[in-house]
């Protein structure tokens, strides 16, 4: 996508304070000195059976980006490639009441949709939210001396390729589709509250891709402490079973060159953190001196509690990532 963008004309608007070139999660557009609009779209193939839920992982995916800048959903509207004909009409029903569902949870409305027939079921939310144009997160505020957190766990390209391949018991199943089901809205607040500097959603270019971008737009380094990331249960097992998705590979070429692993580091541990994930958690750079009350705050919450990395000067490396 980033050759595909590089020659594309960018707009240019003294109301437009992050557009597509920054690599942000999200568009935000001053509507006046006190209010701005947060703008994103996000939709894709099933990747759970059930239809329901299908719809409450795709709505929650889009709703983070917007929770990501620090911003709050108003609306949404519903984007459906259905291949009529080929399967009952009551699979996009459930698709778009799980969807619904998940909207209303974060407190947005759905305004309506668009939807055409197409050979491969796709569904996906365009969100609209509001934001103070002086509290914008983006993913380039990190700076020297922050450290990291990381509000899910880790894993679910992997667990979602091992599910399509019957390799999953239903104990699992249940846990990752609550967790990508999950919204972002709880750390949101919480990263508001303690003075985060910057911050990004964990999607398609996993752990370490979205790590680089946001890395790369602040003019920084990261150290990412394996140890202390959060993973799913048998995620790391699974990678070595070799249920790693074809997207892994594709962020791994990415960052070749780019990133230094301790030789030591496991191989399957460095799977997941290449592995594209859906609806992932919020990636937070904040003051070090913060630390402590978020993560309490954060364990308050049953989420993720730990540092995971922290901001370095610029090195030779974007990413180094330590056993220890």
């Amino acid at each position: 996508m980033a050759e595909a963008l590089k020659d594309l004309p960018q707009s240019v608007h003294p109301a437009l304070l992050v557009g597509f070139n920054k690599a942000d999660d999200a568009g935000v557009y001053r509507l006046n000195d006190s209010l701005a609009l947060v703008q994103t779209v996000d939709f894709f193939p099933p990747i759970v059976d059930d239809p329901y839920f299908f719809g409450q992982i795709a709505a929650a995916n889009a709703l983070s980006d917007v929770y990501a800048m620090g911003g709050t959903p108003l609306t949404a509207l519903n984007i459906v490639g259905f291949p009529a004909g080929k399967m009952p009409q009551s699979v996009l029903t459930d698709i778009l009441r799980g969807g619904n569902d998940k909207i209303e949870e974060a407190g947005a409305v759905v305004v309506g949709g668009h939807s055409i027939k197409d050979n491969e079921l796709k569904y996906g939310v365009a969100v609209t939210g509001v934001i103070d144009p002086d509290k914008v997160i983006t993913n380039g505020g990190a700076k020297v001396g922050d450290v990291l957190f990381l509000t899910k766990r880790l894993g679910t390209g992997i667990i979602t390729t091992g599910i399509k391949r019957n390799a999953v018991g239903p104990d699992l199943v249940k846990l990752v589709v609550e967790q990508m089901a999950a919204l972002n809205r709880t750390a949101a607040e919480l990263m508001i509250q303690h003075g985060a500097h910057a911050a990004t959603d964990i999607t398609g270019y996993g752990l370490l891709g979205h790590a680089f971008e946001m890395a790369e737009a602040s003019g920084v380094s990261f150290e990412i402490l394996a140890g202390a990331l959060p993973v799913l249960p048998e995620a790391i097992e699974l990678a070595g079973q070799g249920m790693n998705p074809g997207g892994a590979n594709d962020n791994r070429a990415f960052l070749e060159g780019r990133v230094k692993i301790d030789s030591g580091l496991d191989k399957n541990l460095e799977h997941v953190l290449y592995d594209p994930q859906t609806s992932g958690g919020l990636f937070i750079a904040l003051p070090a001196e913060k630390a402590d009350a978020l993560s309490a705050a954060l364990e308050a919450n049953d989420l993720p509690s730990k540092v995971v990395g922290r901001v370095v000067k610029k090195g030779d490396f974007t990413l180094s990532v330590k056993t220890n």
